[in-house]
């Protein structure tokens, strides 16, 4: 079942990435030839109007062709190579190439203007980073899981346990501000800067305030980096309650959420450049089915959770400006744009090969890590 439900991901995540540059470009006048889920030999295929509805062999992928896609411009006027005439004879060898009218280049790609070259590019990574915020205003209304603020337990010899704090005491608010989560606990000791704080605490019916000054620690980040804050020496009872938003406060908490995804995911790759977060945390599509199983075993709310997160992932790799990548050709649109004129088509061939080089790379890589967890799990 892991398999199909990390198909399902996939397959509704390129589609959310495909149907973003089908709808631009047809906003944009441009005519879109072909619209496949996956890649490589076709399965089934269906033509409706201008457009040829696929459904290709291998579902880690998927494309919008559009008419003109790989044209080029040059001096101040746009051109596109010759295209096969329809009308060719029988007696003719090779088919009959002839320039494009002026309808066609009403129609096509590479006789738009960059701005909307780049909107219908962009569309495809924006129309994923939609469909996760979407999903995270959904889970909000739904309800979401959250960690209350009862204490499990207090640290012995720590500025808790000193001030009075007990196990089993509901902390309510930090410095006459409401507390409800766990998490706000560590916001507000962070927050302190080891200023003394005024801790509410509920026990027994009955509230009790202490004066508690923080102590300085180090710990961990997320990224395994060591980092200074302050800690009061309590922990958590594990107690969870499910909270409720109503449609406006799951616009805020979506969108909150939503931004601190691409945040994370942005610093992710920057930890993993500076050779913080290692390469062998890199996964293909085994580590993926792997998890898509595990959310799904766990819940909707969980596998709409995954679902988002991986849809801001690749919403933002495909950002990158590395050729092959929808970035990399926003890079080459916004060159074109400020200069006024396209980067000539050598430097856009090599680009592409070395981004392709790099991709393939990647996907290796992927495929590595993939292959050796799968092995070590085994043998666990």
């Amino acid at each position: 079942m892991t398999v199909v439900y990390a198909i399902i991901v996939l397959g509704i995540l390129i589609f959310v990435h495909e149907l973003g540059h089908f709808l631009v470009a047809k906003l944009m006048g441009v005519s879109v030839e072909k619209f496949s889920l996956g890649f490589g030999p076709k399965l089934i295929g269906k033509q409706i109007g201008e457009t040829e509805y696929l459904l290709s062999a291998f579902p880690l992928g998927g494309y919008v062709k559009m008419f003109g896609e790989g044209g080029f411009i040059e001096g101040g006027e746009s051109h596109h190579p010759p295209v096969e005439d329809e009308h060719q004879t029988e007696q003719t060898a090779e088919p009959v190439l002839r320039e494009l009218t002026d309808e066609e280049k009403s129609r096509s790609f590479a006789h738009k203007p960059p701005l909307a070259r780049i909107a219908i590019v962009m569309a495809g990574p924006v129309f994923n980073l939609l469909f996760a915020w979407l999903i995270f205003m959904l889970l909000y209304t739904m309800g979401v899981p959250a960690v209350t603020t009862k204490i499990g337990e207090v640290l012995k010899d720590k500025p808790a346990a000193k001030a009075g704090i007990q196990k089993g005491d509901l902390l309510t608010s930090i410095n006459n501000k409401p507390v409800k989560r766990w998490d706000e606990i560590a916001e507000g000791v962070t927050a302190s800067k080891g200023q003394p704080l005024t801790i509410v605490v509920k026990r027994g019916g009955q509230d009790i305030s202490y004066t508690i000054t923080p102590e300085a620690r180090v710990s961990k980040n997320l990224f395994g980096e060591k980092v200074n804050g302050y800690a009061i020496g309590v922990a958590s009872a594990g107690e969870v309650v499910t909270e409720y938003f109503n449609p406006l406060q799951a616009i805020v908490k979506g969108t909150e959420q939503t931004w601190k995804v691409i945040d994370l995911t942005f610093m992710s790759l920057v930890k993993m450049m500076q050779r913080v977060v290692p390469m062998d945390s890199v996964g293909g599509p085994i580590m993926i089915a792997k998890m898509a199983g595990e959310q799904a075993s766990a819940g909707v709310g969980s596998f709409l959770a995954f679902m988002a997160l991986l849809s801001i992932n690749l919403g933002v790799l495909n950002l990158l400006p590395v050729p092959v990548l929808d970035g990399g050709h926003l890079l080459f649109f916004f060159i074109e744009l400020i200069f006024r004129r396209p980067v000539p088509q050598k430097v856009r061939e090599y680009a592409q090969q070395i981004g392709m080089v790099l991709l393939l790379g990647l996907m290796v890589l992927a495929f590595y890590n993939d292959i050796i967890r799968y092995f070590v799990a085994r043998q666990g």
